[in-house]
């Protein structure tokens, strides 16, 4: 009984924050322009783990909160007259992240998010990545519009790929707290380094490099000024890749990573 009443109490503290951090972020929507990712960095911070599992089902627990925030991100484009590059990065990430949250937890319990959606799946025509569940301000969007239209088209960083979640086992791990656009540069290199350590996702030795597919599927992110996916890694890795070494790639898992 006493256990019982102790949980009651920390879901009511829980629920309140949350209530604040809404109040606030709403607040500081309506005075900045660049909108507060505080109530989704608590949702975040609150069932997600240091290594990146999602608990799913705390999330649909709490999904007035969550929708609470993706409100505050439909209403609130990105201006890039009067927004930081920075803003605008840390705005699109949290959008894409936490609008796939909330994809998978519309068709919860699935075994991978490619059970969303018809059998037969063609890139870029109806996969989930293509359903056009998202609004930003006027306009009506998909996953797909939000990574190719949007980061990959208008920043020309490589290390949004290492930030991007397509919640499956073999992408990088969803950080436990929102991107900030005072903390983005070294949250963008902590999860950079983090992948590639990673030997799930990454096997790296001096000689050889078994690498994820990220790295080949959008090698001509990393293959730009100069730079080379050897050169990404070496920048990020604490084992450097020879000039000589063998690169592969993995498997991709694409299994919840829940």
């Amino acid at each position: 009984m006493i256990n019982s009443q102790i949980n009651i109490g920390n879901a009511l503290r829980g629920s309140i924050l949350l209530f604040i951090l809404f109040n606030l972020s709403t607040e500081s929507w309506s005075q900045t322009g660049s909108p507060s990712h505080a109530i989704y960095d608590a949702l975040l911070k609150k069932h997600v783990s240091p290594e990146g599992r999602v608990n799913y089902k705390g999330f649909i627990k709490d999904s007035v909160v969550l929708n609470q925030y993706l409100t505050i991100i439909s209403k609130n484009a990105p201006n890039p007259t009067t927004w930081t590059k920075n803003e605008q990065m840390a705005y699109w990430i949290n959008a894409y992240n936490a609008f796939t949250i909330k994809l998978v937890i519309n068709y919860y319990p699935i075994a991978s998010i490619k059970d969303i959606g018809s059998k037969v799946q063609i890139p870029f025509v109806n996969t989930p990545w293509d359903i056009k569940f998202i609004r930003i301000g006027k306009e009506k969007m998909d996953l797909n519009n939000i990574e190719h239209g949007q980061l990959r088209k208008n920043f020309d960083d490589p290390r949004i790929h290492m930030a991007l979640v397509c919640a499956s086992k073999s992408c990088p791990i969803l950080l436990n707290e929102a991107y900030t656009a005072d903390k983005l540069n070294a949250q963008l290199n902590k999860q950079s380094s983090a992948y590639l350590a990673d030997s799930f996702r990454n096997k790296i030795t001096a000689d050889k490099g078994q690498l994820s597919l990220i790295f080949k599927w959008y090698s001509m992110d990393f293959n730009k000024k100069g730079a080379s996916v050897r050169s990404f890694i070496n920048n990020h890795s604490k084992v450097q890749l020879s000039n000589k070494a063998d690169i592969s790639y993995l498997e991709y898992d694409w299994g919840l990573n829940d």
